[in-house]
């Protein structure tokens, strides 16, 4: 078996994209995908009767070529509008929720959006916002929201 995989450099290097490939599933960084994209330049290289030695070389230095001029192209592509992004509590502002405890007028209530209860507070608004009604969250203060009735 040995014997084969000397004789056929190339199938070594295709394992070696593969496996490669299999792990950046797991690590999602593209740093792994740059050795399978020198595992893959090799591959090409072992079909012209390269030495094993001069293979290994080429596989190391395309690795850190496309660390260094893809990976960083591919990982600002991927997170393009990244910031953009909001998340946790901050994804709530501008949401719709529906009342689930009496917003007393200068205190407080709670809204119900996506199935989380939220404390809240209308300081906008002179009287109460009963159960049921619909509401639009217009800030955050830690965890609780400053909502206004919605029409």
């Amino acid at each position: 078996m040995i014997e084969y995989f000397t004789q056929h450099y190339w199938l070594f290097w295709t394992i070696i994209v593969f496996v490669c490939l299999i792990l950046e599933l797991t690590s999602g960084d593209f740093f792994v995908t740059c050795f399978a994209i020198g595992a893959f330049v090799a591959c090409g290289v072992s079909l012209f009767d390269v030495p094993f030695w001069a293979q290994v070389s080429i596989w190391a230095v395309a690795s850190v070529m496309s660390i260094w001029l893809i990976r960083p192209r591919l990982v600002a592509y991927i997170h393009a509008g990244g910031d953009e992004r909001l998340s946790n509590a901050d994804a709530l502002i501008g949401r719709v929720g529906r009342v689930s405890e009496t917003i007393v007028a200068n205190a407080s209530g709670r809204v119900k959006i996506d199935g989380d209860d939220w404390k809240a507070v209308a300081p906008t608004v002179s009287e109460d916002i009963a159960v049921g009604s619909r509401v639009k969250v217009v800030s955050l203060d830690s965890i609780i929201l400053t909502v206004e009735p919605v029409d």
